[in-house]
C-alpha cells in the first residue's frame, strides 16, 4: 500500500502556548483514531527553529539557521500514513486540517528499490 506524508504548517507567529485544551485533545484523539484504524506510521510534532546545510561549489558546506524557504510558515508537524490510495489520505488530512484549523499538506511518499546486488 502507499504511504503519504502529511505535513501541517503553522504561521510564523504561532506560539503553542495559547493552544486550547480542545484542540491538543482533538490531536491526540485523532492519533488514536489513526493508529486504530492501522494508517499512522508515525506522527510529530516539530520546531519552529531549523539549521539547514547546503552543499557550496568548493566542496564546503554551508550551515545557516533558520528554515531554507523564507516563508510565513513553518512544517509544524508531520504524520506518515499507509492507507489503499491518495483518497483516503486525504480523508484523514481533512480530519486534521478541521480539527487543528491548519493548513495539511498531502504527498506520497515514493521509495526507490535498492540495487540489485550481483
Amino acid at each position: 500500500m502507499p504511504q503519504y506524508l502529511l505535513a501541517t504548517y503553522l504561521p510564523d507567529d504561532y506560539d503553542p502556548s495559547v493552544e486550547t485544551e480542545a484542540t491538543i485533545e482533538g490531536i491526540h484523539a485523532l492519533n488514536k483514531e489513526m493508529i486504530a484504524a492501522g494508517v499512522r506510521k508515525f506522527a510529530c510534532g516539530l520546531s519552529p527553529k531549523a539549521t539547514t546545510l547546503q552543499a557550496q561549489s568548493n566542496g564546503e558546506v554551508l550551515v545557516m539557521d533558520g528554515p531554507y524557504l523564507e516563508t510565513k510558515e513553518f512544517l509544524g508537524g508531520l504524520a506518515i500514513l499507509e492507507t489503499e490510495d491518495l483518497a483516503e489520505a486525504l480523508a484523514w488530512a481533512r480530519k486534521g486540517a478541521k480539527m487543528s484549523r491548519a493548513r495539511v499538506e498531502v504527498r506520497e511518499i515514493f521509495f526507490r528499490p535498492a540495487p540489485v546486488q550481483d
